[in-house]
């Protein structure tokens, strides 16, 4: 047959991807910040996997790849990916719903600003309604002013809301880290200092 070489092959989108013993859902390439340090500045992906998305999977397409596996050999589903998974936080209810009733422990990595991408609603308390038992946020900074340059945030307030978020969540019983990013200049002894005092555990990534 004549013209194949030609046919370019057709991009598998990447929904859900394995590692540590989590399956890793990536349900958006959107984000509510720029940070410096971001992976997708410099690669395509994680873990082998390439997790630039051609279009975003809907509900139905993310349960089918769900439904595909066997969900008892992971420890946690966590919501993380290439961009930040409350940009579609009526997605991440929706399946964190479905995988609570499966009797799966779910995580939400984030930035915390999902108050602000959402004002009106208590995006912790409907997050903990849904079936999240855990929470990793991203602190990077121990002062506004660095994390401004280190985030570029679109929303002003960025950095409160991000300590806002992690006290709701602490306060709502759900288990919560802050992360950093090892970056020149950043405090980390201050940022664990910040996450301690507020209760939630803290990780260096």
């Amino acid at each position: 047959m004549q013209g194949n070489e030609n046919i370019i092959p057709k991009h598998e989108d990447t929904i859900c991807y394995e590692a540590h013993g989590n399956l890793y859902l990536n349900i958006t390439n959107q984000c509510s910040a720029d940070c410096v340090f971001c992976l997708r500045n410099t690669c395509n992906g994680v873990y082998g996997y390439d997790l630039r998305l051609l279009r975003e999977p809907s509900v139905e397409e993310i349960i089918k790849d769900l439904k595909s596996r066997d969900l008892a050999v992971y420890k946690e589903i966590v919501f993380t990916g290439f961009g930040e998974p409350t940009c579609r936080l009526d997605t991440v209810l929706h399946i964190s719903s479905w995988l609570k009733q499966k009797g799966k422990k779910v995580r939400l990595d984030t930035n915390g600003h999902a108050s602000l991408m959402y004002p009106g609603r208590n995006v912790v308390r409907e997050l903990k309604a849904a079936g999240v038992d855990s929470v990793s946020v991203s602190l990077n900074a121990e002062s506004e002013e660095k994390y401004e340059l280190l985030c570029k945030p679109l929303y002003k307030g960025a950095y409160k809301a991000v300590l806002d978020f992690t006290k709701t969540a602490i306060e709502a019983g759900m288990s919560t880290r802050m992360t950093v990013v090892a970056q020149p200049g950043i405090d980390i002894g201050e940022c664990e200092r910040i996450a301690t005092a507020m209760g939630a555990s803290f990780k260096v990534r």
